[in-house]
């Protein structure tokens, strides 16, 4: 008996080829465009999180700024505040030591008592490392190594950190609000502003 030799032709076979090389490429395309929305969803989170974190020590910060002048006595007997806000400031700035560390785009310096009850004085600096981290420092006089050294965000562009307050931020009369501003950046997200804001509890 003969055998059916029948079979596919190369012009079917060709189409065929074709139609699963589109197929292929569109699911390709699908399942990159997938993991890039996955990629920035992570990111954006990151930020978020970097952001919340920000926000929590630099709002507790913020509220306890404040050097008493225990030099001068006003008429009413209360007590006036020395400048309490240092901006672009060395770790030496105003004789308050914290550091070694770069220079910082906020310093805040507020009173404190020790276990024996003798005043001292902390200082809390937030700078940009040569990593584009933007971080937080914190020493209790006397001691001038800082006691804790904590990363607020990542991928900080250069420049972008800006600080502005309620009234001038360097004079005697400390300032009630404080924001510190500054630009995250990821190849998936772009741009991320992130804006940090505290209020003083001290009057």
């Amino acid at each position: 008996m003969r055998r059916n030799e029948q079979g596919f032709t190369l012009v079917e076979l060709l189409i065929t080829m074709t139609l699963m090389g589109v197929v292929s490429l569109a699911l390709a395309d699908l399942v990159i465009n997938s993991l890039r929305q996955m990629s920035a969803t992570s990111d954006r989170l990151d930020m978020a999180q970097d952001a919340q974190l920000g926000a929590t020590y630099f709002s507790r910060d913020v509220a306890a700024v404040g050097l008493r002048d225990y030099s001068a006595v006003a008429a009413d007997g209360s007590l006036p505040f020395k400048p309490s806000v240092q901006l672009d400031a060395a770790f030496t700035d105003g004789g308050y030591t914290c550091g070694p560390a770069p220079e910082a785009a906020v310093r805040l310096l507020a009173d404190y008592w020790d276990a024996s009850a003798v005043r001292r004085t902390a200082v809390v600096a937030y700078y940009l490392s040569a990593a584009g981290e933007l971080r937080r420092t914190e020493c209790r006089g006397p001691d001038t190594t800082p006691s804790s050294d904590v990363r607020i965000a990542t991928n900080v562009k250069p420049g972008s950190v800006e600080v502005s307050c309620s009234t001038t931020c360097t004079s005697a009369v400390v300032p009630d609000g404080i924001t510190l501003r500054f630009v995250m950046h990821k190849p998936s997200t772009g741009d991320y502003e992130i804006v940090l804001t505290g209020l003083r509890r001290q009057t």
